[in-house]
């Protein structure tokens, strides 16, 4: 298994791929596999994110109520 250090990340500041930690940890995403999958990332982390946004909208409409488990008023 490869650590971390040796995997590739994308930089936020640069826009550009870094393999390792060659920049602070707020300035970049990963660790991706490759280095084409890390230039990717900004692609790869709106999906993920649209992934996400929408499982929270399923799991906090799921029994009809609201997503503090409160009773409705229209009952």
């Amino acid at each position: 298994m490869t650590s971390d250090s040796e995997k590739y990340w994308y930089n936020f500041k640069t826009g550009g791929v870094e393999k390792g930690y060659e920049s602070p940890a707020i300035d970049r995403a990963g660790p991706f596999e490759t280095p084409e999958e890390a230039a990717n990332a900004p692609e790869i982390l709106r999906a993920r994110s649209r992934a996400w946004a929408e499982d929270e909208a399923r799991d906090d409409s799921w029994g009809g109520g609201g997503a503090s488990g409160e009773a409705r008023d229209d009952q």
